[in-house]
């Protein structure tokens, strides 16, 4: 496979202007993110004030079990004021915990299951214009149920958490048809339904650096 620059080379200029941030003004501090305004240089020789959120990074995961069937939730989101299909997903927001840990962890917490593999299936950055949350979202196989004496207490809107399993191909059928608007889920449903067509030749390891 070739490398990313390499295919991208064709498409970026040859010289690239580099953002430095002149100063910084953080406006709130908070468990899972910070907003802070930046003053930052611009092509031409000015500044630019950009305000943006730094946030603690998540993970999601695609549970797909071995009938071909994934695991969605539906959570109520007070953002968007309405349910939302989702992904098993969370916050990295355990101090020292891995990826693959945090990704498991939620899947238990969540979705009631553990995961004999587990592989990296896509980054996303969710929103660039404003955040630079990045998540990572996981491809989980070989499901089992956590033994109903051992499962997570779900509280607050999780108390309200439905799960379901439905095959990969209707998940991404609701996809495309708009009923599925979570980034995440969006992104991981389309790329499992990728890696399922590719023989899951594309994974990587479940400990794969993220992107810089």
């Amino acid at each position: 496979m070739s490398d990313p620059s390499e295919r991208a080379s064709g498409h970026t200029s040859a010289v690239e202007h580099r953002y430095e941030v002149r100063s910084r003004e953080e406006r709130y501090r908070g468990r899972i993110f910070d907003v802070v305004t930046e003053e930052v240089t611009m092509p031409g020789g000015g500044t630019a004030q950009r305000d943006l959120v730094r946030h603690v990074g998540a993970v999601a995961v695609v549970a797909l079990d071995d009938a071909g069937q994934v695991v969605l939730i539906r959570q109520y989101r007070h953002p968007v004021g309405r349910h939302l299909w989702e992904l098993p997903a969370g916050l990295m927001d355990v101090s020292g915990e891995e990826l693959p840990a945090a990704a498991l962890r939620e899947l238990a917490e969540e979705a009631d299951l553990t995961a004999g593999r587990i592989d990296a299936l896509v980054d996303l950055h969710s929103s660039p214009g404003f955040t630079n949350e990045l998540v990572r979202v996981y491809l989980a196989r070989d499901l089992a149920d956590v033994p109903a004496a051992e499962r997570h207490e779900r509280r607050d809107e999780e108390a309200d958490l439905q799960i379901v399993r439905m095959a990969l191909d209707e998940a991404v059928d609701m996809v495309l048809a708009g009923e599925i608007t979570n980034a995440s889920a969006v992104a991981g449903l389309l790329a499992a339904a990728r890696a399922r067509d590719s023989g899951f030749t594309q994974l990587r390891r479940a400990d794969a650096p993220l992107p810089r």
